[in-house]
Formats: structure tokens, sequence, C-alpha cells
């Protein structure tokens, strides 16, 4: 086998939700891997410090702006990338939101804000972008999920539905874009402290307890989706599609301390 298969240079990726957290842990990945990107946020002055980063690791970089509730703001971006380099070849679908209420107190709003962002929004980017791809019969979308992708917990139940919504949303597109050599994959990250998390990482007592439960002992470190992320984008994984990896410490296991 040779490494040339996870080899990005010469390809096109786009990443949403690159303002932070995640977003930057993968685009830089890719970009490390010989990939050029675009990196997106609602707020494109957001991105300016990150954008010299990239472009420092002598990759092209293209930073635009973009609203996975608008529809019209998920065209512009599309097209805006693919007049800019031609080409995309790779999505990595980040962008996402929480709400953290106990299930009684979500309102209308909360469900609309969370599922809108997470789940419609996150097809419609990649239906964008697939018909780019379609054409050319390359393709490679890797839409982000997470741990609650297949576990529910209290307190965030609109974001375990999207992130669920994700994976099954997954899978059919796998089935409906395989015909045109576009893999899709979801890759569901466990517990990595974040902006949106770091609220939790404040309660010592809650990371001792999340800790415990982790068989590896020790929540998400940035590199720890590198590996993942870039084979998921590579031609390495040209016949996996519509699978959902994670990549969590193994706290999906549902392990917990024995007792016997």
């Amino acid at each position: 086998m040779s490494l040339d298969l996870f080899n990005l240079s010469g390809k096109v990726a786009i990443i949403t939700g690159a303002s932070r957290g995640l977003g930057q842990y993968l685009a830089r990945a890719l970009a490390l891997a010989g990939a050029d990107v675009v990196i997106t946020s609602r707020n494109v002055e957001s991105l300016k410090e990150f954008t010299q980063e990239i472009e420092s690791l002598g990759r092209k970089v293209l930073p635009l702006p973009l609203d996975v509730r608008e529809h019209q703001s998920i065209q512009d971006m599309a097209d805006a990338a693919y007049d800019h380099f031609g080409r995309i070849d790779i999505l990595v679908n980040n962008a996402g939101c929480n709400v953290r209420k106990p299930a009684v107190d979500v309102d209308w709003e909360d469900w609309n804000l969370v599922v809108d962002t997470n789940l419609r929004g996150g097809f419609f980017v990649a239906q964008a972008v697939a018909r780019k791809m379609i054409p050319v019969r390359y393709g490679r979308i890797i839409n982000i999920g997470s741990v609650t992708t297949v576990a529910g917990y209290a307190g965030i139940t609109p974001y375990c539905a999207s992130r669920g919504g994700v994976k099954q949303m997954t899978m059919s597109l796998a089935d409906d874009w395989g015909q045109y050599d576009i893999t899709v994959n979801c890759l569901a990250p466990g517990w990595f402290k974040t902006a949106q998390t770091k609220v939790l990482y404040d309660n010592q007592e809650w990371v001792d307890y999340l800790v415990d439960r982790i068989p590896l002992k020790r929540v998400g470190q940035p590199n720890d989706l590198d590996g993942t992320v870039i084979y998921l984008a590579s031609d390495a994984s040209a016949y996996m599609t519509g699978q959902t990896v994670l990549v969590d410490g193994g706290i999906s296991t549902g392990a917990t301390k024995a007792t016997v």
C-alpha cells in the first residue's frame, strides 16, 4: 500500500463552521495533508487569523460567509468556492449549534435553531456541494456528528435529535450519490473541549465523572481527529460510504466502572 492514498495535494476542501473549535482542528488537518481549503463562518471577519495560519502552511485558503439557516447563503458559498478553485473535492459539513435546557423548557424556537442548523442546514450544504461533484463523478462528504449520534443525553434533546438525524441522512445520501463515486460518511467525535462545551469543563466534578466513563481515561485532544478526517477525505477510503465513525475514546461502548 502506498501512503500516497492519504495525500490530499491538489484537492480542495470546504470546512463549514471553521471560526473555532472542531472546525479549525479539521481544516488544519486537511491543510497539513496537502489540501487547499475553503473555510466558512457566519462572520467572515472571525476567520481572519485562521486564514493567516493556513496560508503560513503553504496552502491556498478562501474564507467565505455562510449561514446554514439561509438557503441563498448556502448556494452563494458553494458557487463562490467552485468559481474560485474550479473544483470541490471534499466537504466537511461541520457547522452546528446547541441549546442546553431541560426538555420541558425547550421552546419552539430552540428546537428550530438547533435542528435547522445541524440537520436541515447540513443537508442543503451537502446538496449544493454534491451538485458540483456529480458532473466530475468524484467527492468525499464528511458529515460531522457526535457521540449523541448514537446515544442520548438529558438536557440537549434537540441536539441529540439533530445528530441522530445526521447519521440517517448520511446513509441515505451515501446510497443516493454512490453511483457518482461520491462517498458520504459521518465522523462522530466524543467529548472534546471547545467553545461550545467550555461551560461543562469548568465543572471539575463533571470532568472527573466523564473521564471515569471513558475507557481511555481522558477527553479528546485536537489531534485525535486528524487521522480519521484525513482518511475519510482521501482515496484510502474509496470503498467506504454510509458509515458512522466514532472517535470518542470508547465512551460509546457504554462502559462504566466495574462493580463486581
